[in-house]
This record gives structure tokens, sequence and C-alpha cells, in this order.
């Protein structure tokens, strides 16, 4: 495969997730996300793999900057802290290393954002699970369908694949966006 229609492959995917029905959930997600910060709750993001990378990635873009000077806004990825992965692991086991951390700083009105491209990984589904018996809000960014988690998701942000680098190709085009919309919404709401 050329580059050329690499390339001309994931512009398509964009193309169509941007007419999927679940893009008119975005703006809700967003304003959910707002609405939490703004009330002091931390936004909690997890994901394995490469989403692992992805919840980290969005925890700097809100804990640091986007594109604007900004107070931090408290976010956590649950993926980060190699200590608390390993013992909960170890202890409880691995589908409970995102649950755990839920239940540490999770609490009522806030949000949880999980990422996974099949929609169904099994730690990520228990972490929506503990997060929805604490009140909080449940948001996932998956592929076609949602999976698994779908039946566990406040808000279902899936895209229009089930091929793993197109969609974290996709998840990152859509939360570069809601981190943009939710700077912009603190700086606008503070």
């Amino acid at each position: 495969m050329s580059i050329e229609s690499y390339l001309q492959r994931a512009a398509s995917v964009l193309q169509h997730t941007a007419t999927m029905p679940s893009m008119a959930r975005v703006d809700y997600a967003i304003a959910t996300i707002i609405a939490s910060i703004a009330q002091g709750k931390a936004l909690l993001v997890c994901g394995n793999g490469g989403s692992a990378s992805d919840a980290m990635h969005i925890a700097g873009e809100l804990v640091g900057r986007f594109r604007h000077e900004r107070k931090a806004i408290r976010c956590i990825a649950l993926s980060t802290n190699a200590a608390t992965l390993t013992s909960i692991g170890n202890d409880y086991g691995f589908e409970d290393v995102f649950a755990r951390q839920v239940e540490a700083y999770g609490e009522a009105g806030g949000v949880l954002w999980g990422l996974s491209t099949s929609g169904n990984s099994k730690n990520v589904i228990k972490a929506f699970e503990k997060a929805r018996a604490m009140g909080m809000t449940t948001l996932a960014f998956t592929g076609q369908g949602g999976g698994k988690m779908a039946a566990h998701a406040d808000i279902l942000i899936d895209v229009a694949s089930t091929h793993t680098p197109e969609i974290q190709q996709t998840h990152l085009c859509l939360y570069h966006y809601v981190c943009e919309r939710v700077e912009r919404g603190i700086i606008e709401g503070g």
C-alpha cells in the first residue's frame, strides 16, 4: 500500500465517522466534562495499550495546556502509576486495575472516559461499572458499534471502523477536538 492510499483510507474513515449518529453526542460529552470540572471533579481517563497512551496524552493536554494558557484541569490517566497497576493486578487481578482507581479517585458527578478500540476491554468495563455505581458519568471512545462497553456507557462515541490503527487515528482527532473545546469552555467559564 502506498502512503497516498494509506492516508486516503484514513481520511475516508474520518469523513465517514463525521456522519455517524454518535458524533451528535460529542457536544454533550464536552458539556458534561466541562460541568464536572466546574464542580471541582477530576476527569479520569483509562485504556489499554495504545489507548493507555491516548489516556496519558489526554491528561497531558488538560493538565498542561492544549492551545491556550489557563489554569490546570484536574485530569488523571489511570494507566500511569506502575506500582499501583502492578499491586492491584497482583492482589486483585488485571481486570480490576482501573476500577480500584476509580474507587480511589472518582466521585459522584465526575466523569470516567474510557478508550477501547474493540469496546471489549474487561478492565475498562469493570471501571465503568464502578463509576456508574458511584454516580459518575461514563464516556466511551470505541470502534464501530461500541462492543460490550456500549451497554455500560452513558455517552458512546464510536468511530466508523473495526480496524485498530484507523480507530486510534480517529480517536486522536476526536480527543484533540474534545480537549480544545473543554479548554475553551473552562477559559470562557472561569
